[in-house]
Parts: structure tokens; C-alpha cells; sequence
């Protein structure tokens, strides 16, 4: 498929500067099969069925952004974009370094080690030194990566995280997730709801746009996730009880999807997911229902949905949306694409 056949027109004043306050009064498009409904996203018990498994990422957002200076005294900023050890990551840099080149922050300082050529430009490995904790340095001196269409300052840093957040690594948030409260989390459990945890740290490739005009020589870039045992477990027992599974979040979604499968069953399971979900795609996860924001314009995670839904399907509730005045991207309101009775994507 071609990049021009996931591309719509969204007037930029219909870009959520602010998420919503309380988090759960954001409008909700409820999209099944070729009907679409309009409701708020604190109405997601009434559409929630006993026995069902809503699964969510908690992965939890760090301040990744740096500002310092090079030893020359020039200005620099920072995103750790992967961690490969401890006080060790690859790094994307705006400003001109060299290896061997130090860098002053705060309380943390970095020694470039080496430059790395990655397929969307040069990368740089930095190695930071301090005297505490690296996580506990990190959150003296950097700022949360909003992206970059979100011009307001955010006051309060938990609103670019999940209620349920608690696996640091993140460098931007699984926003559909961004929608629930602990009040609204109670009321679907106590419509026999039961929730299921996996991890995946959202890396640089949701800030990184598609170049590609045919949409299959895209590569994705990897992001670290993990499966265990009691998610597989629940996993595996709703699929054999006939129960729904409700995935929260695109990033959920791909951890699921990179995750091992045998016989239809779900191993527990961690490593890189660099799986492309693009029509047409074959998922291996029985999806019930997937609960997602509005995205970009020819972005990978417009493309997932559109494999789940169907291309036509997708836009054609992204135009309903517009026509509405729906709030789009990470702090807009929300849709739940609900797949067909078998619990596959339609």
C-alpha cells in the first residue's frame, strides 16, 4: 500500500493541547463493524460484558529530554531513545558533537562513546556519570518528550502518564490509557472485568514519521516489552472460557503480537518487538475490541488500526470525527473498535 492511502486533512485547532479534566469525560466514538456511536469514554462499563480481559500498558514515562552544554560552552539537548546498559543509551542529539565529547548537565554529565548510523540519521551512544541513583539524576534534570504538536507547557507531568503506570522506560506515553481514573477502573471491575498487565517502553519510532511512499519498506524501530506469566495465564483462560479480549493502547497491541503463540495459546515472553502492522495482517491475538486515540496522518499507528478495521473503515470514522469536533493525537479523546463476534479483526 501506498503512504498517500492513510493521509486525511485534521485542521490543527482540532489538536488536543490539554488532556481532559477529569481524564475520563473525553469523548468516545464507539466504532462497530460500519456503525458508529458517540459517547463518553466514562460510559466504557456500559459497554464492558462480564468475563471479559482488558489488557493495558504500564509502562511509565521518563523525563528523557536534556538540556546541557558541551564542554566548549555551546548548547545541546538530548533524547535517550534506548537503554543498552546501565548510564548507557543511544541517544538522538540537536547540536553538533564529536565522539570523545563531554557533556554538563545538572547532576548528570555524558561522554559521547560513539556515533551510531541508524536508518533515520546519525545516533549517538552516551555514556552518563553521577553521584546517585541515574533514574533518581534523570529526574532532576530532564523534562517529559511531549510531542511536539503539544505547543501548551504541561504543569503536571502525571497527566502525560497512566493512573497504572509503575515500569519506568517510556520516552512518550501509551495514550489510550491516559483516558481511565482508579473510579472507572473499579466500576468496570465490578462488572466482572478482570485487568491483565503487559509492559512495552514507547520508543523514538512514535515521534518518527514514515518516509516511505510503499508503505512495506518501512522499518520500525524496536521498543523492549514483556509478557509474563499471570498475563499469559489470564490470556490464555479467557480464549478457553470464550470470554472477550479488550486490548488498550496500539502499543499493546504489538507487544501481544510479537509475543509467542503456539496452538493459539500465548507464552509468557520479553525481547524487542519490531513488528510493522500494516493491511493486509493476519493477527495471532483473538482482539475483541481495541481502545485507541486518534492518530496522525500517515503514521504506523493509523496504519495498525486500519489493519484491525479495515483502511476505508478507519477513515471514514476519522472524517465523522473531524465533522464532529472531536480533540485528536495524544491528549484528544478516544474510539473503541469493536472486531466481530469471533473476536477477530473485521
Amino acid at each position: 500500500m501506498k503512504l498517500s492511502d492513510f493521509d486525511y486533512h485534521l485542521p490543527q485547532d482540532m489538536i488536543a493541547q490539554k488532556p481532559a479534566d477529569p481524564r475520563d469525560s473525553s469523548r468516545l466514538m464507539v466504532l462497530d463493524e460500519n456503525e458508529r456511536h458517540h459517547s463518553t469514554f466514562s460510559e466504557l462499563p456500559h459497554l464492558s460484558h462480564s468475563q471479559d480481559l482488558l489488557i493495558l500498558n504500564d509502562s511509565r514515562v521518563i523525563p528523557a529530554r536534556l538540556y546541557g552544554t558541551k564542554n566548549t560552552g555551546g548548547k545541546v539537548e538530548v533524547l535517550l531513545v534506548k537503554r543498552l546498559e546501565d548510564k548507557y543509551y543511544e541517544c538522538l542529539v540537536r547540536g553538533r558533537v564529536k565522539v570523545g565529547g563531554k557533556l554538563n548537565f545538572t547532576t548528570l554529565s555524558g561522554t559521547i562513546e560513539e556515533r551510531v548510523d541508524s536508518h533515520t540519521g546519525y545516533r549517538y551512544n552516551i555514556r552518563f556519570q553521577c553521584d546517585e541513583d541515574f533514574m533518581s539524576c534523570l529526574f532532576v534534570d530532564g523534562v517529559m518528550p511531549v510531542p511536539p504538536y503539544i505547543k501548551e507547557h504541561l504543569d503536571d507531568g502525571e497527566r502525560y502518564q497512566t493512573i497504572y503506570s509503575r515500569d519506568e522506560g517510556s520516552i512518550a506515553a501509551p495514550t489510550a490509557g491516559l483516558h481511565f481514573t482508579a473510579q472507572l477502573l473499579d466500576r468496570i471491575k465490578k462488572m466482572g472485568v478482570r485487568l491483565a498487565f503487559i509492559t512495552l517502553h514507547v520508543g523514538v519510532g512514535t515521534f518518527m514519521p514514515v518516509r516511505a511512499e510503499d508503505v512495506e519498506e518501512h522499518t520500525m524501530e524496536s521498543e523492549y516489552y514483556t509478557i509474563d506469566e499471570d498475563t499469559a495465564r489470564a490470556i490464555n483462560d479467557t480464549i478457553k472460557g470464550g470470554g472477550r479480549i479488550i486490548v488498550v493502547g496500539t502499543t499493546t497491541v504489538r507487544a501481544l503480537e510479537s509475543a509467542n503463540w503456539h496452538n493459539g495459546n500465548i507464552a509468557p515472553s520479553r525481547g524487542w518487538s519490531e513488528i510493522f502492522i500494516h493491511p493486509p495482517y493476519q493477527f495471532k491475538t483473538p482482539i475483541s475490541g481495541l481502545i485507541t486515540n486518534f492518530h496522525l496522518p500517515r503514521s504506523t499507528l493509523l496504519m495498525l488500526i486500519s489493519a484491525y478495521a479495515g483502511r476505508d473503515v478507519v477513515l471514514a470514522a476519522y472524517s465523522e470525527a473531524i465533522a464532529k469536533g472531536y480533540r485528536f493525537y495524544s491528549f484528544g479523546d478516544a474510539m473503541f473498535i469493536m472486531g466481530n463476534k469471533e473476536g477477530k479483526n473485521v
